[in-house]
């Protein structure tokens, strides 16, 4: 589940990110967090059916880049998401930006600037302080291939852990 461009939320976050469209900055940040929980009942319904849910971004990147703005603090940014699910795996792939920035379409969205980057970069830092979720930092210059493995590996043995496991929720 990247975010869904597909519901009338999503089409102004795409219009947003596509630079059609301006929204000021609270708007935009309680915007992808409403599209987020757009999808809570239906992750909760594969949840309770023992369906792994894979999920590009969700909470975290909302937080990393709306605080990377400088008037934003990560508290105030993190609780239109406080009682999603929580996830039992957060993988951070860990790319510099210079080689972030040589990838395919960059700097076509909104935020795909390199300074901006990095100040997303310290705020994803600054989340993974939290220990009672699972951060997991994986190199991600690395072949496809060997990332696949790694990735893969790594989520085998997080589903086998938390197997049993009730679902929680993010940040209560």
């Amino acid at each position: 589940f990247p975010a869904d461009r597909t519901t009338e939320i999503g089409q102004l976050i795409s219009s947003y990110l596509g630079r059609e469209k301006n929204l000021e900055d609270h708007t935009i940040h309680l915007l992808f967090s409403a599209n987020r929980w757009e999808h809570v009942p239906m992750m909760k319904e594969k949840l309770h059916q023992g369906i792994t849910v894979v999920v590009d971004r969700y909470a975290f990147s909302g937080v990393a880049f709306t605080s990377a703005k400088g008037n934003f603090s990560l508290e105030w940014c993190k609780q239109p998401d406080v009682g999603l699910p929580k996830p039992d795996l957060i993988l951070f792939l860990q790319l510099n930006p210079e080689a972030a920035a040589e990838r395919g379409n960059f700097g076509h969205e909104r935020y795909e600037t390199s300074s901006f980057q990095e100040k997303v970069l310290q705020s994803f830092y600054c989340l993974m302080e939290d220990k009672t979720l699972n951060w997991k930092t994986v190199d991600a210059s690395k072949s496809i291939e060997d990332l696949h493995r790694e990735i893969k590996s790594i989520a085998k043995e997080t589903m086998q852990e938390v197997q049993n496991k009730p679902l929680g929720e993010l940040w209560k």
